[in-house]
């Protein structure tokens, strides 16, 4: 029998009882009750857990896919996924604000020190137009030069007399990092390349895409697993991304998806980590179109 029913046939016990009895008992008995049944819902509230997932506003739909299906089989845990970013994500998990900090772009020695990394796969960058663009791809040197702004018409890579406006992510944003490093790289110095001062800066993946879908001269990046019929998503050197072309490595655009712990994962967390490697979180990684990646555990303690 579950805990409440029985403590629901005392309660009615105890009324019955109370039926016979003068009113200066009944009053002493109800507030009786009143502090046992508070007192026991403490306690049943003390044996729940929480789980804070902080981090990637890409990784964030996946997290919340993973963390939905874990609670349903687990409903004493309790999971809450925010965004922010990835530079959030590894800041909140360093600091312990989040007991799960996520990321979207591999991470630096110094940004990596002290965190245990938990790759959840490979996710593809896709460059993005309207779906009224007629243009359906592109080669990296061509994303290059649009992102970087020595490219500014259409018509300079086989589309329409139109200026391009470029969309891009938040400084913070690790598909921005992953693009600049990935698309644009770095200058002969070895600084990195710069997108262009006129871009139009959104705060996240569907940002991005709502602006891009309303603008047919626009174009943005966003993340293989948000790619939809919303926008259309060009190929790269006239390669399509798809799980496929991730996992073989032609698609070249792309970057990890990671959870980051702070030391070691213990208790709860550590039981859920477990579950999303496990085949449950395996299948719903797949079905959010994330890569599966051979290495799943990565150590930079």
């Amino acid at each position: 029998m579950h805990k409440w029913e029985s403590l629901n046939i005392g309660i009615l016990v105890l009324v019955v009882r109370c039926i016979k009895m003068n009113t200066k008992y009944i009053i002493g008995i109800i507030v009786a009750l009143i502090i046992i049944v508070g007192a026991y819902m403490v306690f049943a509230g003390s044996n729940s857990s929480k789980i804070t997932i902080v981090g990637s506003t890409s990784v964030q739909p996946v997290a919340e896919s993973l963390a939905t299906a874990y609670m349903k089989e687990h409903p004493s845990v309790k999971i809450t996924v925010q965004g922010g970013g990835t530079a959030v994500g590894i800041k909140s998990a360093h600091d312990g604000t989040a007991n799960i900090g996520t990321a979207s772009s591999s991470l630096t020695a110094n940004d990596s020190a002290g965190l245990t990394q938990y790759t959840l796969g490979q996710d593809g960058v896709v460059a993005i137009v309207s779906n009224n663009n007629s243009i359906s791809g592109l080669t990296k040197a061509q994303l290059k030069g649009i992102f970087s702004g020595n490219i500014t018409n259409w018509n300079q890579v086989g589309g329409p007399n139109a200026k391009i406006n470029v969309i891009v992510r938040e400084e913070g944003s690790g598909t921005r990092d992953a693009f600049q490093s990935l698309v644009l790289g770095k200058t002969a110095n070895g600084t990195k390349v710069d997108f262009v001062k006129s871009a139009i800066v959104q705060s996240s993946t569907e940002a991005v895409q709502q602006a891009v879908s309303q603008d047919p001269n626009a174009i943005g990046f966003i993340s293989f697993a948000s790619l939809s019929n919303q926008t259309k998503g060009l190929t790269v050197d006239g390669i399509t991304a798809s799980v496929a072309t991730i996992a073989d490595g032609s698609y070249t655009v792309q970057r990890p998806f990671l959870f980051l712990v702070k030391g070691d994962a213990k208790g709860d967390i550590k039981a859920f980590i477990d579950w999303v490697m496990g085949p449950e979180g395996q299948a719903i990684l797949t079905q959010n179109k994330i890569v599966k990646s051979t290495n799943s555990t990565n150590s930079t303690k």
